[in-house]
């Protein structure tokens, strides 16, 4: 069983079994950056469609989040916060957030486990759980949320439908990967189906199993 939130309290870090959801520090910086460089596996499965950084936009990405913690300026709710291993506080991937459309309050997010040793241990889906939960409850206008991903990101689609995300949309042949064309896929959930699953919230309704989990 993880561990329950009440997000109306700020309750920042999020603390679960396997995972703590936290905002960055100064030594999660170094890791962050080597991460993002290339050779990594986890790059082979999140948006692998999508050109690696170039070493100027991992500069920023990095000085980005050393500026956030030096004024203490972190965004409320969050963009996206650290996952780190609940065992040791180390750095281990990223949870984040980005409109589809603002307008109709249409949210999309995001989850990358950097560390293979971290897959297959239900850390991806007790992460995206709870991220779910805190944005739920951080942005109460929300009606749905939804995340993009592709077929060859098995890890991803398996959390989602653990998580009782289902698939909404496919766009045919809309990737590249390796010279060949894949589909799109989009995977969402509903405000009410959400709460119809977790009625205490995620966690106390619940939460995660160890069942193998991949890259987001």
């Amino acid at each position: 069983m993880t561990r329950s939130i009440d997000v109306t309290q700020g309750d920042l870090p999020i603390r679960g079994t396997h995972v703590i959801l936290r905002d960055w520090r100064n030594e999660d910086l170094e890791p962050f950056r080597h991460w993002l460089g290339p050779g990594h596996a986890w790059h082979r499965f999140d948006g692998p469609y999508y050109a690696l950084g170039t070493p100027e936009q991992t500069n920023a990405s990095v000085e980005l989040r050393r500026r956030l913690m030096e004024t203490g300026s972190f965004p409320s709710p969050r963009v996206d916060l650290v996952i780190a291993d609940a065992i040791d506080d180390r750095l281990i991937g990223r949870v984040n957030r980005y409109w589809i459309s603002e307008e109709t309050d249409w949210l999309a997010l995001g989850i990358a486990l950097y560390d293979e040793r971290s897959w297959g241990r239900g850390l991806g889906t007790e992460a995206f759980g709870f991220w779910c939960e805190y944005l739920w409850r951080a942005m109460p206008r929300l009606v749905r949320l939804d995340f993009r991903t592709w077929p060859g990101n098995h890890g991803m689609q398996a959390i989602g439908r653990r998580l009782g995300l289902r698939e909404e949309a496919r766009f045919r042949m809309a990737r590249i990967v390796d010279g060949d064309y894949h589909d799109g896929l989009g995977f969402g959930v509903l405000r009410t189906e959400w709460e119809a699953r977790y009625p205490d919230g995620f966690g106390r309704s619940g939460g995660t199993s160890d069942a193998d989990v991949g890259t987001g």
